[in-house]
């Protein structure tokens, strides 16, 4: 399939896709980037089908040609659902995500698929008072080694904001710690995350409730 021949280029992609072209982690770009290997024509895809690739990399499952780019479609879709408040798509959609994820433990979208289908099934549980569930999931959304997006931009906070406007202070603070064994780039802000909730706060999460 064109959207694996292309790794490289795709990765790369889907960062700007997630959060545009700024800095990493708030810092500032580097003012000597090391040079690139000048690139040929057959390094990226023709623009239509760049066009197609962006479309699932940002939930459009329409664009999908087969399995494994559903693989990729699904978490961004599962989480529109859910913001939508369309649950009953959100829990199905996060479902099948949930159930691919163990047949792509090599792909770039690993982490990102084992993050997004707990966040969304934990969030869901958290909507029906079932908070035990919601805690598992918030934990289970990090077990992972990260990715790409996560690892340069960090987790999404959404469910642990959730969780700290009920109360549950211990289990986002062990997911903070879970999150700084694959996000390097933000161990000051997770710092500083956790100390705002053991004062009993809830951080300004900023962008990281949406990526």
């Amino acid at each position: 399939m064109l959207l694996f021949s292309r790794r490289g280029w795709l990765s790369s992609i889907v960062v700007g896709a997630v959060v545009g072209p700024s800095a990493v982690a708030g810092q500032e770009p580097k003012k000597n980037p090391p040079p690139q290997t000048k690139k040929t024509v057959d390094d990226e895809p023709p623009a239509e089908e760049r066009d197609r690739i962006m479309k699932v990399v940002r939930g459009d499952l329409s664009a999908a040609k087969d399995e494994s780019e559903r693989f990729i479609a699904l978490g961004p879709a599962a989480k529109k659902a859910w913001a939508a408040e369309e649950i009953d798509k959100a829990r199905t959609l996060a479902t099948e995500l949930e159930r691919l994820t163990p047949k792509y433990p090599k792909d770039w979208n690993y982490g990102n698929a084992i993050q997004d289908s707990n966040q969304v099934l934990g969030l869901i549980a958290l909507s029906t008072n079932d908070d035990d569930e919601a805690e598992r999931r918030l934990l289970a959304s990090a077990k992972s080694k990260g990715s790409p997006q996560m690892n340069s931009f960090g987790p999404n906070m959404r469910l642990a904001k959730a969780l700290l406007e009920k109360g549950h202070r211990d289990v986002v603070l062990e997911y903070f710690k879970r999150c700084g064994t694959f996000w390097k780039l933000g161990q000051d802000r997770l710092s500083a995350w956790s100390d705002a909730v053991k004062k009993g706060e809830i951080p300004e999460f900023g962008a990281n409730l949406d990526y």
